[in-house]
Order: structure tokens, then C-alpha cells, then sequence
């Protein structure tokens, strides 16, 4: 199918194309086919060309378009709207974002291909000027019937900008359905489709598969690896550190842990927060790092920024200060969702600052193309946060361009850097296996934390009540395309030098093959040294696994079954058996002893059990 989409702005040049195209787009943002990587000026990208042909093919009321961070959902969207009004299927177009600064910039966008849209309307009738609105879903939350009455008046184009949000909340949700009910089209744009929770998402089809669960279904799906293999967005090589924490419980009681060492939830997430905290060591070490990659990185992409991405507003300050004392330069500080915290952005977009610091995270679909290295210094752990996080970084200019994200050693997190091309879908249905921990227990919490739109005191810093003592941090390893290479090496040290001084750009395949040349050069310099200097542990990252919650929770068990069996052995209440245990092998408590101390007393009370038989 072809048409010719003629611009609503005389002043707009013509555009012409097989399915759409934008001659425009040289005025766009990065996000647009006239500044894709290579090759691809004055035509859409082949996942846009398929989408919009697909759309036209079938017409259908209702689209749901996936498209990784950085693709270029925006384009597709504003041609189809750009087709849709021209061929007169509707007469005016709602956009529905996340938030006040997304608005902003869908309008911007949209104005420059000539459909005006207002971003301030707030009621009443929309000046002729305008062919429609950009709004937020908690603008629509909050007057739905306002929305529904012009959408009713009027044939409708309504674009629903990261889709998810709308089941954020069930009155959001409400909103949504009660506001575009009486449609004409909408369209739905998501770059992480799945939720947490199991909020249904209006205007989304759910199918059930073979196994009984509803699933949501796309009607065209563009995936990160997709994208990756077409260039669209950068590889992503994420760089983790370990180290040695020391915290005070509310009990009083001080623990000392090795973050990335297997150890229960609760310790995970201490260890985690006294990693973060701003007075220990470990995050100069780690803001250091990353400033030094930012410098390397800067060598092929002169203009590249990096983010650091808070949990609260104090450890923001703390991380800007920080940057000041280690770079001399400033920072910007993005504590917000409101308009200073919008200008900051754009201002930092624009320019050829190094640094920004934000709040959780710069909203998703922010345009600041030029990130290119970031330190993920929050302890929010559900897939869809960490996936709309690292998608701040992956958005292409050129070809060759990477991304360097720095990371905790937490296991959730190595396990979603590992997973960065699985495809996930919103899953309605969670059963639970008789026994089985639910995975999503928490995830819908953490999620609200994510979305708040101000930063206000979530009382996040009761969830654990303690206090950081002291860190330290190890360099760990390096995650590249599923697989881990390097072995644990001294901030300052050679060998980590060696991977944060990995070029900033290369080709995805030179970027696996520079990174097994840096390991076996680091595994043949620490055999050379006598075992007696090693003080790090010297083992390639694929021989030092990073046990998860749920292989603790199997540990622990395991030790209670063995316990269990040894008390109709012995005679003894389970109680004696685990001090005992306790006194023996030394450690805490079970639930608070780590995978290696779970299985010296697992082997002990086998021991045990083998000497009365």
C-alpha cells in the first residue's frame, strides 16, 4: 500500500513514502528516521514502515504498538496521526503521557510535522488553532467526563503513551476507559508492556495460552534485540560491583557482608542500601568509575552525558556533591516532575554537560539521546523499572555507539542485565504452586514507589530500619549480551582499567570479542603472581555465580529438612539442633546466614546424622 501524507502545515514540506515517511524529520529529535544511525534519512525505520502497514491493512479501532526505548514509537505515531487526519478518519488527536514534561515534548514534536497539538489544556473549548490536546493520565484521572465529552464531539486519533500507566491505579485505569470509551481510534505505545501486578490495562487484548494464563497481545512487536541487530539502539554493557558492607540492625546487632555473596532478601537489601549510602566508599569508588568511562566514551562521542538515577532526594544531593568534589564540575539535579525539574532536562539535553542526577529516573520516553553511561544507585528491583532505567541509555545517534550502565552486584539485577532481550508480556494470571514463593509479592509496591510523580517522603527508609556503617566497593564483572567476563579487581587497579577504558564505539560483535581478550589477559597476569598476593578472589565471573533469593530459600530448606530428619534421629527438639549448629559453624541465625554458612551446616548435621547410625 502507498500513499502520499500531506502535511496539515503549508509551511511543512511533502511528505512522500511507501507507507509513510517524514522529509521533515531532519527537525526532529533523534527519535525520528531523519536522524536514525545510518542510512535512513527521509524514510521510516523498517519496524515503522511494518507497523504503520500493518495498521493500515487492517484498520482496527484499537492498536497496540511495543517498541523498545529509543526506536522510535513517537515517529510511528505522529505518521499514522498524520495520515489519519489528511485522509479525514479523524478530526482531532489526544495524547495521553505519562508526564508533564512527555506531554511537552509530544506536542514540540508534533508541531514540527505540522499537527498542533496544546499542552496546557486544562478545559473548556480548544482554541481552532490547535487539532488537539497533549494531557497526562492523572490530568484525565482527575476530570475523565472532560475528556470524554470531546472526544464524542469530535472523530478521535487517542494516543496512549506508555500504556502501562494507565494500570498504575485502578481509578487511572477507570479514567482511561470511562474518557476514550467512545473513540474513534487509539492507539497504545509501550516500550515494557509487562506490569508488575495484575492491574488489567485499558484498551490492551489479553489471550489466554495453553497454560491457562492471559497474557497481553501485541499487534506489533519490536523487541531490544531486534532493534540491536538493526543498529537502532545501542549494546549495553553493564558493569557491576561487589565489596565488603558493614550495617547496624534495629536490634542493634552488626553485620558484616560481601554484596553479591549468597545471603538472605533482608541482608541482600542492606547490603544493597549500605552500598549506596553516600558516606561510605562505595559509591565515590563507583561515580569515580563511571566518570572515567564517561571520559573514555567521549573520545568517539564527544557530547556523551551519563545519569546517575537516586532512590530519595537527600542521596540525589549527596551523588551531586560527590561528582562535584570528583569531576570540579557540577551537576544537574533533577529532583522532580515539575517544570524547573522539565527546563533542567531540556537544558541538560541541549547541552555538553557531563553529569546529571535524578530522582529514581528521568521519566521514560525523555528524549536526552546523548546518555551514554549510568549508575544505578536506587534499590528498586522489578524488571519493568530496571528495563525503563537502561532505556534512558540505549537510544542510537550513529553506529558503533555503546552504553555503560554501572550496577550493584544484587542478584536481581545481574539477572535482568542477563535477560535484556527477553521479550515480556503484562501476565493477568500469577498462580502459585502450593509452597512456592510468589515472585510478584512485592513488585506492585515498588512499582507505585517508581511512578510517584513528586518525591515526596515514601517512608522507603523504614522498610528496613538500620544504619550503614561501612563499604567498600570491588570491581566484580562485566555483563555483555548474556554472558559474564572479567574477575574482581581494586578500584584504580589495572585490571579494572582495562574495561573501563573498552572504546566507545564498536561493533556489538568487537564488544564480545574485546571483552574475552581483557579476561584471559587478567586471568594469565594473576597466574603469574603467587597465590599468597591474592587478596580478591581470582576466578572468571562464569566460576562466581550470584546465588538468588530463591536458591537461599532452597538452601535453608534443605538445611531444615536435614534437621528435621536428624531430630527423629536424635531425639533432640529442633531448637538444640540449629544452636548447636549455630555454635559449631558459627553465623547468625538461618534466616540470616548465607548460602556458604547454609551448607557447612547442611555437611555438619550430615556429619552428624552418618556418626549415629
Amino acid at each position: 500500500m502507498s500513499y502520499v501524507a500531506e502535511p496539515l502545515d503549508p509551511t511543512t514540506e511533502t511528505v512522500t513514502t511507501t507507507a509513510a515517511s517524514a522529509s521533515t524529520s531532519h527537525h526532529l529529535s533523534p527519535a525520528f528516521p531523519g536522524r536514525a544511525p545510518w542510512g535512513t534519512a527521509s524514510k521510516l525505520r523498517a519496524w515503522q514502515q511494518g507497523a504503520l502497514e500493518r495498521y493500515l491493512q487492517e484498520q482496527p479501532r484499537d492498536f497496540l504498538a511495543v517498541a523498545t526505548p529509543g526506536a522510535g514509537k513517537t515517529t510511528f505515531a505522529l505518521t499514522l496521526a498524520s495520515w489519519l487526519l489528511h485522509h479525514h478518519v479523524v478530526q482531532q488527536v489526544t495524547v495521553v503521557a505519562p508526564t508533564e514534561h512527555l506531554k511537552k515534548q509530544w506536542a514540540e514534536a508534533a508541531a514540527r510535522i505540522g499537527i498542533k497539538l496544546d499542552p496546557e489544556y486544562s478545559a473548556g473549548p480548544l482554541s481552532k488553532e490547535y487539532q488537539g490536546v497533549a494531557v497526562t493520565y492523572a490530568g484525565v484521572g482527575v476530570r475523565p467526563m472532560l475528556h470524554r465529552n470531546r472526544v464524542e464531539q469530535r472523530k478521535t486519533l487517542v494516543i496512549l503513551d506508555e500504556i502501562h500507566h494507565a494500570g498504575d491505579s485502578k481509578s487511572w485505569g477507570e479514567a482511561c476507559l470511562e474518557a476514550f470509551e467512545p473513540a474513534t481510534r487509539r492507539l497504545a505505545l509501550t516500550g515494557t508492556p509487562f506490569r508488575s501486578d495484575t492491574n488489567p490495562i485499558p484498551f490492551v487484548t489479553y489471550e489466554e495460552g495453553n497454560d491457562g494464563i492471559r497474557r497481553s497481545s501485541a499487534d506489533y512487536t519490536y523487541g531490544y534485540g531486534s532493534a540491536l541487530g538493526d543498529g537502532v539502539v545501542r549494546p549495553v554493557i553493564f558493569l557491576s560491583y561487589s565489596g565488603n558492607m558493614r550495617w547496624r540492625t534495629k536490634a542493634g546487632d552488626e553485620i558484616a557482608a560481601r554484596l553479591g555473596e549468597p545471603m538472605t532478601k533482608d541482608a541482600i537489601s542492606q547490603a544493597w542500601r549500605t552500598a549506596l549510602d553516600p558516606r561510605g566508599e562505595w559509591m565515590p569508588s563507583v561515580l569515580r568509575a563511571a566518570d572515567q568511562r564517561l571520559t573514555e566514551v567521549r573520545k568517539g562521542i564527544p557530547d556523551a552525558g551519563a545519569l546517575v538515577i537516586a532512590s530519595d532526594q537527600d542521596s540525589a544531593r549527596a551523588y551531586a556533591k560527590l561528582i562535584r568534589e570528583i569531576t570540579g564540575t557540577k551537576a544537574t539535579l533533577v529532583l522532580s516532575d515539575d517544570t524547573g525539574a522539565s527546563n533542567r532536562i531540556d537544558e541538560f539535553s541541549h547541552s555538553e554537560d557531563r553529569w546529571m542526577v535524578a530522582v529514581r529516573m528521568v521519566s521514560e520516553g525523555v528524549d536526552v539521546p546523548r546518555l551514554a553511561v549510568g549508575v544505578y544507585a536506587t534499590t528498586i528491583s522489578t524488571p519493568l523499572f530496571f528495563a525503563q532505567a537502561v532505556g534512558r541509555f540505549v537510544r542510537s545517534r550513529r553506529r558503533g555507539e555503546t552504553a555503560s550502565v554501572f550496577l550493584p552486584t544484587v542478584p536481581d539485577l545481574l539477572g535482568f542485565a542477563n535477560e535484556m532481550e527477553v521479550e515480556r508480556d503484562h501476565v493477568l494470571d500469577k498462580p502459585k504452586k502450593e509452597g512456592e514463593e510468589d515472585p510478584y509479592a512485592e513488585s506492585e509496591q515498588e512499582m507505585d514507589e517508581a511512578n510517584r510523580e513528586q518525591d515526596e517522603d515514601t517512608g522507603e527508609q523504614e522498610q528496613f530500619s538500620f544504619e550503614a556503617l561501612e563499604s567498600e566497593a570491588v570491581f566484580d564483572r562485566v555483563l555483555y549480551d548474556g554472558a559474564e567476563f572479567g574477575m574482581q579487581a581494586h578500584p584504580g587497579s589495572e585490571e579494572e582499567q582495562d574495561y573501563l577504558g573498552i572504546p566507545g564505539l564498536l561493533e556489538p560483535d568487537q564488544v564480545q570479542l574485546l571483552l574475552q581478550k581483557r579476561q584471559a589477559r587478567q586471568i594469565a597476569h594473576s597466574r603469574k603472581k603467587p597465590d599468597e598476593e591474592a587478596d580478591l578472589l581470582e576466578l572468571p565471573a562464569e566460576r562466581r555465580p550470584v546465588v538468588s533469593h530463591k536458591e537461599m530459600l532452597e538452601l535453608r530448606k534443605q538445611l531444615n529438612t536435614m534437621v528435621g530428619a536428624y531430630v527423629h534421629q536424635s531425639g533432640k527438639p529442633h531448637g538444640v539442633i540449629h544452636t548447636e549448629l549455630r555454635r559449631v559453624c558459627g553465623g547468625p541465625p538461618s534466616a540470616e546466614a548465607t548460602a556458604g554458612q547454609l551448607r557447612q551446616r547442611i555437611a555438619k548435621v550430615q556429619e552428624w546424622a552418618t556418626r549415629m547410625r
